[in-house]
């Protein structure tokens, strides 16, 4: 029998914590709860994932089959499972593989398809786009216009039938982030449609940031530039800023956000009070001590955070639900922490996150959900 747990009672206030030029409350709590975990004993992260005819897909990813870390000397393996999810109480099942192991590119679903854009694997970084679909119980996928470059641990989103992708790296060993910044309209024949290289954001470079959609315009959120030591180091340096790009009108500044969303689920979700919420991610506060914590990393952001367009302002609308049990460092999944580097999938009314990586090299496979906006 599949396992299920349901969390209930638990009502998550808004506006936790004071920031400068709050605003007044867009939700008034999440519940939240979990689906059945993913088939895997350690879970995966940067998972493709998206909803085809009904059922949740969830492909690829990136682990570290051993349970160790870096520090151990274990290595990361890159997965081509492909797992669907028929009904909210079912079971999970592998329906299928993808053409190879791949991880960490960016995911959209459209017209009942899961699109795959670029992604990694132990070869490097790749540039194709395919299309996966769940039909009668199989699998079928096809391949779409190759992006202008290869990339991996980019962002991107949809707006309509426009896909549009920023950001990311486009070699294992870059030594500086990716700014590009490309469209493709979706509802154009495979045979015709190729992609649009467009102005970049005013701002540093980045990979690892969130993308949203609200009313027709894309968003950039956060992310992580690189940065040369000068000892032959490349460092992360963490981002707290946002732009907002509409077509016609191009790119503009948005306020700061209050703190670092690096690796948050992606994409941002929009509510219908015309609000983008991003759930985690890691706000860089113990990047300097993650060698040195190792297994007794805490993990990372459980902060949602909520940026309001109409007012341009932040404000911190609850938190995660997570739980730590007494064997947290030794047994890491059997706690429920906020995952980075997953997802963010609208299947059934209901936000899914699933996997991710919860503390440095440990991925999880459960599967966590939230209603927002319930009243």
């Amino acid at each position: 029998m599949q396992r299920r747990l349901i969390y209930t009672g638990i009502v998550i206030m808004l506006l936790t914590t004071p920031i400068k030029a709050q605003e007044s409350r867009p939700v008034s709590y999440f519940s939240w709860g979990e689906l059945p975990a993913i088939p895997d004993k350690y879970g995966f992260a940067g998972s493709f994932a998206g909803v085809s005819n009904g059922s949740l897909i969830v492909a690829g990813g990136a682990n570290f089959p051993d349970g160790g870390g870096p520090w151990t000397g274990a290595k990361k393996t890159w997965t081509a499972k492909i797992f669907v999810l028929e009904k909210s109480d079912g079971r999970w099942k592998e329906a299928g593989k993808l053409p190879m192991p791949l991880g960490y590119g960016v995911s959209v679903t459209w017209h009942n398809q899961l699109i795959c854009f670029g992604g990694s694997n132990a070869g490097g970084h790749y540039k194709n786009v395919i299309s996966i679909s769940y039909k009668n119980g199989k699998i079928s996928i096809s391949k779409l216009p190759d992006m202008p470059a290869a990339l991996a641990n980019s962002s991107g989103a949809l707006a309509g039938h426009t896909v549009y992708i920023a950001g990311g790296l486009v070699n294992p060993d870059d030594k500086h982030a990716a700014r590009n910044f490309w469209s493709i309209d979706l509802s154009q024949p495979v045979t015709t449609t190729a992609w649009t290289i467009l102005e970049s954001w005013p701002g540093p470079e980045r990979m690892l940031s969130v993308s949203g959609t609200q009313n027709g315009s894309f968003y950039l959120f956060s992310g992580t530039a690189l940065v040369d030591d000068g000892k032959g180091a490349v460092k992360r340096r963490y981002l707290n800023d946002a732009y907002e790009y509409t077509p016609g009108k191009g790119w503009k500044k948005l306020s700061d956000m209050p703190f670092a969303t690096v690796a948050a689920a992606n994409p941002a979700y929009a509510t219908k009070q015309n609000r983008l919420l991003i759930f985690g991610g890691d706000n860089g506060r113990l990047v300097k001590k993650a060698a040195i914590l190792k297994d007794k990393h805490p993990g990372f952001s459980n902060q949602i955070l909520c940026y309001n367009p109409g007012k341009n302002s932040w404000s911190v609308a609850g938190e995660i639900y997570t739980h730590k049990k007494a064997d947290v460092v030794t047994h890491p999944n059997g706690s429920v922490w906020a995952p980075v580097t997953t997802t963010l999938v609208l299947w059934n009314g209901e936000l899914i996150f699933p996997g991710g990586e919860v503390r440095p090299a440990v991925r999880t496979p459960r599967v966590l959900k939230v209603v927002p906006n319930l009243k």
